[in-house]
């Protein structure tokens, strides 16, 4: 095929299969491909947006100049089709099965126990397969890496990292890691007992060998299916010989609404670009794929120079190198990795500086396809590597139709947001990186919201050149990015500090020239402001200490950087330790084929790794099936006057609008006694409260259609957005809740001091991988539904919508196969989407399918409640609380939902551990003109134990005594009544907290912390030890009722079939172990298949960490009723085997079908008496965290995590241990990291993981250990075990309270002590602020109220 020719013809490989494709649209991305087109549904849509890292698959491609096949981990979400030519994909489902043989990347992800709901898992097994296939014996660091792209929201990535560092050469040692010390700070030497495999030997038990080789584990590294390279697919050979022919073509692709071109030659490209100047150059499609996709910005043309030789060359010269601005920043990233190995040290200042920003810029996917000149042409105000690249003196070649030039990266080349001074004809060809020159040194600095793949809130690049044997500055360049509309120069501050010496004389004369020349106004755009200010203060400070350090290493100046100083300039600990997690074993006699408290593997984690695990999205489009779009309102209060579907409904593909009017039964759902409209007719009274739904032939369709609904609106008065102003406005949902016991006003009384304070902490998105799912299927007789959808709660949205379609509910089955992540945010909201999407099923008689974007869903369903906590206590000198006064007030939103019966739980919970003898609770669920709040895991107990442990925390800082005195004092001891009057005995829970004493040294680590906060300036640690207990049940007591029935098959197969939903909490596993108990078989003869409203009806939802109760005990009923009627049978022939039993049964006409039923406790709460016992039973846990904080960025890092739960006799261990780590984690992204953000006119901002941060890999404890509490019972559940799904989520805090002990270390440095205000969560930001430094009180602040803050400070 000659050059001249062009073609809409690709031909690539998917999982070893030829595809050849023509005339593909530009604008369907490999994601959809593979799932729609090809039925290979592994991969996930997770977010869209490459954040998440579950759609990764494995693309692979031939380079010719070194003869080698180049393997890359990419985001299938934005990676066009047409960019595919010559490539081959490699998805989960190509790499093994169940059916044919197991990977062993997909065997040891599954036997750790690293997949509970298992949507994130084919994208990490993507990720590790293709870090395998690169390096088949990688080392932690990398593994970490590969893995830092891809998010999960169940496990605590703990496990997935045990299970994949068996790929390492040795993973039982940090000596053997490649670190050159441990976490702990301690060096690394033969011999040496401060490395990890000595530290339990050298501090008394606290972590044994009987631990490691003694004592159970969970999953054994035994009989692991080997690393076999030849069960990898071979790059097709067709591939090579088509890559090297050399013959290729123009290739032009047409879609709907974009045509994509696809230029071979340089010339080519100039000529495109001069004919269409404003098309932009789409490579690795990061940047334009995401203005598309969710800025609704057009491209009628894009030129893609994908096979344009000149964009991709890598040339070294003496001066430099030239990288070609197409190349990946993965490539760039190795050919500087290159350089720095081979060239002089002092020559690669510039390269060792990019390397460490690239190190951290966004995750192992995109690095791989975003390009160097796509960053810099972009002109991003928080580009990683513009700042250094324009510190470094670095150039950009350019060419045009009128020739090439080349431009300085200075302070003159980026102009505005998104702007440089390049011409709209010109294109980005290469970038010169120079060498450095002696006496010159160049630093890269930079602060995110998450330390890996996370954009940065600031960061900077610094250079100086200091004169021949002199510290004497000769040139100075400083930009920083994120603190203005595109990367700025700081050439005044340069100015001042130009032909001076290096030293505080100069430094302190440039700050106040800094921050006037970096002047971020109040308002503006991300906030942050005195954070982002102080961080332009703060590098400057560590570049003058690291230039400081070098110039004393090089003998230039004569005094050393000070000790305490030295630490600021080391990262953080980064280095894993062995974890452990301990459990006791089953009883003695316990028979062998028994599963009943031994550690189990989730009963689909095997086809959830291999990509064959279905959820509702992965079924098969049906017949004449019609993708559903919301319209949601853009208007925080408004009357609707009129809903124009003309321009809508003339769109392609289209098939109708669906409004309340088409509802043919109920036009709301009443939750808590209150209705709430399915789709808003009259008012809207919150931004994404949903008005109507655009239904379409695709889903692409769908969007455009919903877009194009004009909806015109009468703005309302009297807005209310925070729970001041709906305190001031008494807008409220009833009841109000109170609750008190004791005297209080007695107990202030008698209390040696008053203490008044409060603390706000901030909502939380759920965040479940998998986002709100459905598909309704019309039978087309009778009326009938077939609901397919990811919910906790299946009668109610059978019920729901009966009701909406005013038919009976025998009609309308609800199936759930399993659910990617819920966390209590799949049952009302979801209901609603339900009923919309089944009105739209029944109005077209077709099948209607709704899939919510992450961004939809993060705007349309809620979050957990923020909440102000306001509190007065009464302490004595010993530390004893004699009386406190709590009011909680919780951001409900727009609607009341589950929010009266949140903030009832919230006062039910607000003693935690403490015996306090007068103590008032009133709390409130404030109705806002914010989208309405819901259930989220700990249902309003984490926010209300916040609460009480800043008051602990509180009267620990006025008393200048450690936080665990004040809570041991103050702890419920011996047989006890709650505040409401419920009996119970803390005995286990005052165990749980001195095993975690002991498990962790705490006095012993007490005097660590103390040494190195005393030896360290700008790095503090802290240390915090915290309770919980946590009441399990429901106390509207039919909830806690359930029911199961179970089948025996001729063939001695059991069916299970019960009322839980498996959302990843491992029920439907715990219901196998319960059924093989009962019925003595093996596991392998019991499945699950659904949760069907029609096999087991009325269903309670799968909730309040009651689902193992309630259905065990109903699955345990069915069981026993089965056995005991094969009882005549097995004593006829007590050998068996039970498939003879079975056999026999059934001849002998004895029913292998019953029924279970468990009625449940008979839970109360009389909020009249105040008194009642609305919980079963208490779950104990203790956690102790420490921390590493970094005073100057906010920045930390957990260095060590022990926790002790008693949680009964656990059914499957490995399960609750999954459960324990995953909850913490969910509950460190709550007190550390997650920050909703509203517009000032209630816009959501925080719209998907580029905004909203959840805990990753970086994120987890260097050292997570987790212990069972020995010898403990039940008698309240199942098997003497406990609820363990929601309690460990509040021990999260327990890494808020180190934090604050930690800036209070170093609020102490600066003169500061007692309490201060740390809201929740403790982001860098609030972290670094509170360290109160000399730098940060350098910093105007703005006064509340004299300007419009760029985003709401809720609750």
């Amino acid at each position: 095929m000659s050059g001249n020719q062009e073609s809409g013809c690709l031909t690539f490989y998917v999982n070893g299969k030829k595809v050849t494709e023509r005339d593909v649209d530009p604008e369907t991305m490999l994601l959809p491909y593979l799932r729609k087109r090809m039925r290979l549904t592994g991969a996930k849509y997770g977010c869209g947006g490459g954040g998440c890292g579950a759609c990764t698959v494995m693309l692979s491609r031939y380079q010719v100049h070194s003869r080698t096949v180049v393997h890359c981990a990419v985001n299938a979400c934005l990676l066009p089709v047409c960019q595919l030519h010559g490539a081959a994909v490699t998805t989960v489902e190509g790499i093994g099965s169940t059916k044919t043989k197991l990977h062993p990347v997909q065997e040891r992800i599954a036997k750790a126990h690293g997949s509970q709901c298992g949507f994130c898992t084919p994208g990490m097994v993507m990720s590790m397969y293709t870090l395998l296939r690169n390096k088949p014996q990688p080392t932690m660091e990398d593994i970490t890496e590969a893995l830092a792209g891809n998010l999960c929201r169940c496990t605590g990535y703990r496990p997935i990292l045990d299970g994949y560092k068996t790929f390492c050469e040795s993973s039982n040692c940090c000596q053997n890691s490649g670190a050159k010390s441990c976490s702990n700070g301690n060096s690394i030497s033969e011999n040496n007992s401060n490395c990890c495999q000595q530290i339990g030997k050298a501090n008394g038990n606290e972590v044994t060998d009987d631990l490691e080789n003694g004592h159970l584990k969970l999953f054994s590294t035994d009989n692991l299916l080997p690393l076999d390279p030849t069960q990898d697919l071979i790059f097709p050979p067709e591939l090579i010989r088509m890559t090297e022919s050399g013959l290729q073509a123009t290739q032009t692709f047409r879609g709907e609404r974009i045509t994509w071109v696809s230029p071979i030659s340089l010339d080519e490209v100039v000529d495109l670009k001069s004919r269409h100047p404003e098309a932009p150059i789409v490579i690795g499609n990061t940047n334009i794929g995401l203005d598309i996709k969710f800025k609704g910005i057009l491209h009628p043309f894009i030129i893609s120079p994908t096979r344009v030789p000149d964009l991709f060359v890598v040339k070294n010269t003496p001066q430099g190198v030239s990288v070609g601005a197409g190349c990946s920043m993965s490539v760039v990233r190795a050919a500087l990795e290159d350089l720095v190995r081979t060239l002089p040290l002092d020559q690669t200042e510039v390269h060792r500086a990019l390397l460490q920003q690239l190190g951290n810029l966004a995750g192992q996917q995109i690095r791989n396809v975003a390009t160097l000149g796509g960053n810099i042409v972009s002109a991003y105000p928080n580009s990683d590597l513009n700042p250094v690249l324009a510190a470094g003196n670095c150039r950009l070649t350019v060419v045009s139709k009128g020739g090439r030039r080349e431009i300085p990266m200075n302070k003159d080349f980026f102009v505005g947001f998104g702007k440089t001074l390049l011409n709209p004809d010109e294109i980005a060809v290469s970038v010169f990186i120079p060498v450095s020159r002696k006496g010159e040194f160049v630093r890269a600095f930079r602060q995110a919201p998450r330390k890996e793949n996370a954009l940065a809130t600031v960061n900077a690049g610094m250079r100086v050149r200091f004169r021949d044997g002199s510290s004497v500055v000769d040139e100075l360049s400083i930009f920083y990015g994120g603190v203005g509309p595109c990367t700025v120069g700081a050439s005044k501050t340069c100015q001042q500090i130009i032909g001076r010496p290096w030293g505080e004389e100069a430094l302190t004369a440039a700050y106040p020239v800094l921050l006037e020349e970096i002047p971020l106004p109040p308002s503006a755009p991300g906030g942050k402001v005195a954070f982002r200010r102080a961080l332009t203060l703060n590098f400057l400070f560590k570049f003058f200490l690291q230039m400081q350090q070098k110039l004393a290493e090089m003998g230039i100046i004569a005094e050393d950087l000070r000790q305490d100083m030295r630490s600021s300039l080391e990262a953080l600990p980064n280095d894993f330790l062995p974890s452990y997690q301990e459990f006791q074993d089953v009883l003695e006699g316990q028979p062998g084929q028994d599963p009943v408290g031994r550690p189990m593997m989730h009963r689909s984690a095997l086809s959830q790794a291999t990509g064959e695990a279905v959820y509702c999205d992965d079924m098969p489009k049906t017949e004449g099936e019609l993708f559903l779009s919301l319209v949601t309102s853009t208007k925080a209060h408004a009357k609707i006057l009129n809903i124009d579907v003309g321009a809508a409904l003339a769109l392609p593909g289209v098939v109708d609008v669906i409004t309340a009017r088409d509802i043919p039964g109920k036009k709301f759902r009443m939750f808590c006694g209150m209705n709430e409209e399915l789709l808003a007719e009259k008012e809207v009274t919150c931004v994404g409260q949903m008005v109507c739904a655009v239904v379409a032939d695709t889903k692409p369709h769908a969007k455009r259609g919903a877009a194009a609904v004009k909806i015109t609106y009468e703005d309302q008065p009297e807005l209310v957005f925070t729970v001041e102003e709906a305190i001031e406005k008494k807008s409220f949902f009833e009841p109000l809740r109170e609750i008190e016991r004791g005297n209080v006003s007695e107990g202030f009384k008698m209390a040696d001091h008053i203490h008044e304070g409060e603390i706000r902490i901030g909502g939380q998105e759920h965040f479940y991988m998998e986002t709100q799912s459905m598909l309704v299927i019309p039978v087309g007789e009778e009326g009938e539904m077939n609901v397919y959808l990811s919910t906790q709660h299946p009668t109610m949205a059978q019920d729901a919508i009966a009701e909406t379609l005013d038919i009976p509910s025998n009609r309308v089955t609800c199936h759930i196969k399993r659910i990617g992540g819920a966390f209590g945010g799949k049952v009302t909201k979801t209901t609603i989407l339900a009923c919309i999407t089944a009105v739209a099923a029944w109005k077209t008689e077709r099948s209607v399918r709704l899939v919510l974007e992450r961004g939809e869903d993060m705007l349309i369903t809620g979050a957990r409640h923020p909440v102000l906590g306001q509190y007065k206590i009464g302490y004595m000198k010993d530390g004893r609380i004699t009386a406190a006064d709590v009011k909680y007030y919780a951001n409900a939103g727009n609607t009341a939902d589950e929010s009266p019966l949140i903030v009832a739980k919230i006062l039910l919970h607000f003693d935690n551990a403490y015996n306090i003898p007068n103590m008032r609770g009133r709390s409130a669920a404030c109705k806002t003109n914010l989208p309405s709040n819901t259930a989220f895991r700990g249902f309003g107990v984490p926010q209300c134990m916040l609460v009480t442990e800043s008051i602990i925390n509180d009267v620990a800082l006025k008393l200048g005594r450690p936080a665990e005195e004040i809570r041991e004092l103050n702890m419920y001891r011996g047989p006890s009544l709650t505040h409401y009057k419920m009996p119970f005995d803390p005995e286990n829970m005052l165990r749980c907290w001195e095993e975690c004493k002991r498990r962790s040294s705490i006095q012993r680590r007490r005097g660590d912390i103390a040494q190195f906060n005393q030896h360290n300036r700008f790095k503090k640690r802290g240390l915090a030890l915290v309770p919980i207990k946590y009441g399990i049940g429901f106390d509207i007591a039919f909830l806690n009722q359930a029911a199961a029935l179970v089948h025996i098959f001729q063939d001695g197969s059991v069916l299970v079939n019960h009322g839980g939903t498996e959302m990843g909490q491992g029920i439907h596993t715990k219901m196998q172990q319960v059924a093989s108990r009962e019925l003595r078989i093996p596991t392998s003869l019991i499945h699950i298949s659904e949760t069907n409203t029609h096999m087991v009806p009325n269903t309670c939802p799968s909730a309040a960490s009651f689902g193992t109760d309630a259905n065990g005990m109903a699955v345990k009923d069915a069981c026993e009723t089965l056995y005991k009627r094969l009882e005549p049978i097995r004593k006829r022939n007590p050998e068996g085997p039970w498939q003879s039993w079975i056999k026999a049964a059934f001849l002998e006409k004895i029913s292998l079908s019953a029924t279970g039923y468990y009625k449940g406790h008979d839970l109360y709460m009389d909020w009249e008496k105040q008194e009642g016992q609305p919980y079963a039973y208490f779950t104990y846990g203790v956690c102790c965290c420490e921390v590493e904080l970094d005073c100057l960025t906010g920045d930390y890092r957990t260095i060590r995590t022990d926790v002790v739960f008693d949680i009964g006799r656990s059914i499957n261990p490995s399960i609750d241990i999954g459960q324990i780590e995953g909850a913490f984690t969910q509950g460190v992204g709550l007190y550390t990291m997650e920050e909703l953000k509203f517009s000032p006119s209630g816009v959501l901002y925080t719209r998907g993981p580029g905004q909203y941060k959840i805990p990753a890999v970086c994120d987890v404890p260097l050292q997570f250990n987790i212990y069972l509490l020995p010898g403990t019972q039940n008698p309240h559940a199942i098997y003497s075990s406990k609820g363990i799904g929601e309690p460990a989520l509040f021990l999260g805090s327990s890494v808020f309270f180190a934090l604050k002990e930690a800036v209070a270390a170093a609020r102490s440095d600066a003169g500061l002590s007692g309490p201060f205000e740390f809201h929740s969560p403790a982001t860098p930001e609030r972290a670094c602020l509170a360290c109160a430094s000399h730098l940060t009180q350098m910093v105007p602040i703005s006064k509340p109220g004299s300007f419009q803050p760029w985003a709401i400070e809720t609750p």
